[in-house]
C-alpha cells in the first residue's frame, strides 16, 4: 500500500520539479490542455510564466506548455473542445524555439524598432534567431509608449533548468532592459 501511494505521488508529481519542457510528451500535451480548459474560471493562468523587471516592463515565456494551455483556454472560452491533431499543430508552429513576448517602455513612439535581444545562457550568449519589434508603440496615459515585441532563440542553446537574463539593446548596442528568466520555475 505504502509503495502503491509512492509511485502515485510520483507520478503525479508536479511538472515544474524538472523545469521548462521544449518537447512534451503525451502526458504533458494533456495536462496542458486541461490547465488550460480549467483556467477559464481563473485569472492567473500566465503567472507561472510572466516575468516582470525593475522598470516594471513584462516578459511572457512561451514555453510549449505554455503555448499549448492558451490554446486549449482559447477553446474553451469559444465552447469548443481542440480538434485531435491541433495541439500537435500548435507545438510544431514554434518547434526548437524558445518564445518570448515582451512589453517595453520607451519615450517615442518608434522607441523599440532597432532593438537587438540576446540571451544570457551561463556565460554564453545567445542570438535571437526572430525577432518582431513593434514600429508604432502604443502611447499610455502617463505619455510614455509600450512597445509589444517578440523575440525567438534557439532551444537548443537553452536548457529548461536554468536561470536565463534577457537582453534588450538599443540600435548603438546599449542594454536597455534586462529580464532575469527562472525555467527551473516553469512547465
Amino acid at each position: 500500500m505504502t509503495r502503491a501511494l509512492f509511485l502515485l505521488a510520483l507520478v503525479s508529481w508536479p511538472a515544474t520539479v524538472g523545469g521548462a519542457t521544449f518537447a512534451l510528451s503525451d502526458g504533458q500535451k494533456q495536462e496542458a490542455v486541461r490547465t488550460g480548459e480549467r483556467s477559464v474560471t481563473a485569472d492567473t493562468l500566465d503567472a507561472e510564466w510572466r516575468v516582470k523587471n525593475g522598470s516594471g516592463e513584462t516578459a511572457l515565456v512561451m514555453t510549449p506548455f505554455h503555448r499549448l494551455a492558451v490554446a486549449a483556454r482559447h477553446a474553451a472560452f469559444s465552447g469548443k473542445p481542440m480538434k485531435p491533431g491541433e495541439p500537435e499543430r500548435i507545438l510544431r508552429e514554434n518547434r526548437d524555439r524558445l518564445i518570448l513576448w515582451v512589453n517595453l517602455r520607451g519615450t517615442s513612439a518608434d522607441f523599440a524598432r532597432y532593438y537587438v535581444p540576446r540571451l544570457l545562457v551561463g556565460d554564453r550568449e545567445v542570438k535571437a534567431s526572430f525577432v518582431q519589434n513593434e514600429r508604432t508603440a502604443i502611447r499610455q496615459e502617463d505619455g510614455a509608449y509600450v512597445a509589444r515585441c517578440i523575440y525567438g532563440f534557439p532551444t537548443r542553446d537553452v536548457h529548461g533548468r536554468e536561470s536565463v537574463a534577457l537582453v534588450v539593446a538599443d540600435a548603438d548596442e546599449r542594454d536597455v532592459s534586462r529580464f532575469v528568466i527562472d525555467l527551473a520555475g516553469m512547465r
